[in-house]
């Protein structure tokens, strides 16, 4: 990936923590694309739960994979599915690139997932037990930690946006 192909930044974290809602704003402050890696795979190939139930996990892995890997390779602020970053070649390409995980307690995520037709989501317990068999993860990609249980959700995105406009120079510059 040459710096001109990359994110400005990757989103990354469970499911429910706020990623989407995150990156638009932040998109939004940049004044550049924002890319939810879900909501194509959605756009393209149907409902999440539907590729499930039909094809597998790894089949929907699979689809997953290829967007994330298109999406990683445009200007934008990106926000990956939860699940995302089990994929070894996504793993690879965070490595080089500015990543921000997004957390939520289970306390402030409960309200989140209430009725959700998440697929490997069933209730809290179950997105505890998802969310620890990834923390790893998602702590040895992420360059920085936001948590989004109880701030408000546009002073994350502020705080995100600084960050950013920070560390990166300006256009041309390189």
């Amino acid at each position: 990936m040459t710096a001109e192909a990359q994110p400005y930044l990757v989103l990354i974290g469970p499911p429910a923590a706020g990623k989407t809602r995150l990156g638009k704003r932040v998109a939004r402050l940049l004044k550049v694309p924002f890319v939810d890696t879900d909501r194509r795979i959605v756009a393209r190939y149907g409902a999440i739960p539907e590729i499930f139930r039909s094809y597998g996990e790894a089949h929907y892995r699979e689809l997953e994979r290829a967007e994330v890997s298109r999406a990683l390779a445009e200007r934008a602020v990106v926000a990956l599915g939860g699940g995302a970053i089990v994929n070894l070649d996504t793993q690879r390409d965070l490595a080089s690139l500015r990543v921000a995980l997004i957390t939520v307690s289970e306390e402030a995520v409960a309200s989140r997932i209430l009725g959700s037709s998440r697929p490997l989501v069933s209730g809290i317990e179950g997105w505890s037990k998802l969310v620890e068999g990834r923390r790893e993860i998602y702590e040895r990609l992420a360059t920085r930690a936001w948590d989004t249980s109880n701030r408000p959700i546009d002073h994350v995105a502020n705080e995100l946006a600084a960050w950013i406009t920070e560390e990166t120079p300006a256009e041309g510059t390189e």
